[in-house]
């Protein structure tokens, strides 16, 4: 993994920024356990293109796994919006199933919601 990450934080120094490349580092650095990295990453890549779903996504599973319910909550309510938009309906599931999670986090019981 450590290859890849390498690799894909040359081409941002040489300039190739794009919100693809962002999500492949960061999804890099998540399977390496990196996750407040990844974050930063998947946050930037949102302000290349606020519409890459995949990002939303994995950007909530970061958050979920750093115990940061609030802002997963807060990142599938955008991402889901996002995803249903654009017919991603396995991106709309999965953040569901984030956002339950953070509930659970914060210590809420499904009948709270």
């Amino acid at each position: 993994m450590s290859e890849m990450i390498a690799r894909f934080e040359a081409m941002l120094e040489s300039g190739q920024d794009s919100a693809m490349l962002r999500l492949a580092l960061a999804n890099a650095l998540v399977g390496d356990g990196r996750m407040e990295d990844a974050i930063g990453h998947l946050e930037h890549a949102l302000e290349l293109d606020a519409s890459y779903s995949a990002a939303w996504k994995l950007l909530a599973k970061s958050l979920l796994a750093i115990d940061e319910p609030q802002r997963v909550l807060e990142v599938c309510a955008k991402g889901i919006q996002v995803a249903s938009t654009k017919g991603d309906l396995q991106a709309v599931k999965e953040m569901e199933v984030y956002a339950k999670r953070a509930r659970k986090q914060r210590g809420e019981h499904p009948s709270d919601v």
